[in-house]
Order: structure tokens, then C-alpha cells, then sequence
């Protein structure tokens, strides 16, 4: 959440965005203001709440547990991003943090950790995995911070799957298209709302891999001859997909600390 060297601070906030408004901030976030970036009365700090664009503020007053932010312009307008969204087993501590951080860098809009018969994680902590996505959404600079999604079983995920959603299967065993090729052959549906999944380290089980190939909206893909872990897997396909069918042909928006 550091802000790099010559660029306003950014923070995720909930509450509308408008000129002329006041944000209130307390506890934590006044802690990172003084203690952490030492922002004095009238430094810049940039608003996103994933719904009104991002907005120039400025710190109007800072007590020892409230700070006061006075919203002066728009930055930037809302825009929509990437309709993506990451299935995923859950793995150990450091890697799915690792996974909820560079997900949310790769501008997925939704995390759905599934559990699965080789998942050896029994609990996620998910408002940490929030916390995660809302620190990596401040410091890459998009606009909104990507839904975090309950654990479900892998059955309960795919009875309630949107079918238009297609679905990208990283399979580590079976019948699999390489990754480019399967996205270079959807170009036209660059807009269509897309999902890429991620089994456990320990792979999916043949029953699962089996009932999942069999569903007209799952696209098998592989992802190279090497045996990827689950964090570097999930990282490889959504660049891919962002390269090909994403926004990846766009640059990060110009920015200044004036």
C-alpha cells in the first residue's frame, strides 16, 4: 500500500466519492496516514470505492484516531474491467496469500477458492484474503477491488455455474488444448464473461477431471510441459488470458502527485 516515490497515496474506501465531500477515516487508516507514508494536513491522497472513479483528496485534519480527507476532483472515471473470475484450491498460508495479490494485480473480479477432493486445506481465512485484494487494488491502480467469495464444494460450484460463463480448465492430465491456441481461437468473445480454474497441489481427482471435461461451457487447457505449482499455474493462465482476451494492450494511467 506504500505509495511509490513522486504519486499521491491511494485508498480503497467505501463511501461515495463526489467534489466537495468529506471523507472520515479511523484506526488503522489513520495509522498508515501518520505513522507509516508521515502525510501532513494538505498531502494528496487518491479515493476509489470500486463504483465512482478515483478522486483527488486532500488530508484536511489528522487526530491522534480520526483523519478528515476533503475530496477535490476526479482522476479518473469508473470504468468496467475484465469480466474474469479465478476458481481456485485452496493452498497453504503464504501461497494463496500470494494468489489473492497477484489475482487481484492480474484484474480478476472475483476469487472463488473450491474445495475439491485433493484440497488439503480445511479452513480459508477470508477477511484476510479481503485485506489482501484491497491493499493490491490501491497499490496497481485499478479502480475496484475484486469480489472474495465464500469456500464452496466443487459440486455446489458447478450446479450453480453461470453456463455462459466459459471456464478454463488447467488440467494437469488428460485431453488439453496449449492455453494460446484455445484463446487465440475466442478473440471475437473478447468481452464475454470468462473464468479460468486452478486445482489443489495434489491435482484434481480422475472423477473430478472426468465430470468436468463433460460440461459444454469447460475448455481443458494446458499450460506447457513442466508440472506447475497451483499459485504459479493460476498466475500463468490469467496472464495468458489478459494477454490475449484481456486488457493487457492497455497502460497503467499516467499519474502525478500534483
Amino acid at each position: 500500500m506504500n505509495a511509490a516515490a513522486g504519486r499521491a497515496a491511494r485508498l480503497f474506501v467505501d463511501a461515495a466519492l463526489g467534489a466537495g465531500g468529506e471523507i472520515r477515516l479511523a484506526d488503522e487508516r489513520v495509522h498508515y496516514l501518520r505513522h507509516v507514508l508521515r502525510l501532513e494536513p494538505g498531502a494528496a491522497v487518491d479515493l476509489f470505492n470500486g463504483r465512482d472513479g478515483e478522486w483527488r483528496s486532500s488530508l484536511a485534519a489528522v487526530t491522534k484516531g480520526h483523519a478528515t480527507l476533503a475530496i477535490e476532483k476526479q482522476l479518473r472515471p469508473q470504468a468496467p474491467g475484465p469480466d474474469l473470475w479465478l476458481a481456485f484450491a485452496p493452498i497453504k498460508r503464504a501461497r494463496i496469500d500470494s494468489v489473492a495479490e497477484k489475482a487481484t494485480e492480474l484484474g480478476v473480479a472475483a476469487l472463488l477458492p473450491v474445495a475439491t477432493q485433493h484440497t488439503a486445506v480445511e479452513r480459508v481465512n477470508i477477511e484476510r484474503l479481503r485485506a489482501i485484494a484491497v491493499e493490491a487494488a490501491e497499490q496497481c491502480e485499478r479502480l475496484s477491488v475484486p469480489e472474495v467469495r465464500a469456500p464452496v464444494t466443487l459440486g455446489k460450484l458447478l450446479a450453480e455455474w453461470p453456463p455462459r460463463r466459459r471456464l478454463l480448465l488447467c488440467a494437469e492430465a488428460g485431453n488439453a488444448q496449449p492455453i494460446a491456441e484455445v484463446l487465440q481461437s475466442h478473440v471475437n468473445d473478447a468481452g464475454a464473461p470468462w473464468a479460468v480454474m486452478i486445482g489443489p497441489e495434489g491435482g484434481f481427482a480422475r472423477s473430478e477431471l472426468d465430470a468436468l471435461v463433460k460440461l459444454p461451457f469447460v475448455m481443458p487447457v494446458g499450460l506447457g510441459p513442466r508440472i506447475l505449482r497451483a499459485d504459479t499455474a493460476a498466475l500463468a493462465a490469467l496472464a495468458c488470458w489478459q494477454a490475449v482476451l484481456g486488457d493487457g494492450q492497455q497502460r497503467p494511467p499516467h499519474r502525478s502527485s500534483a
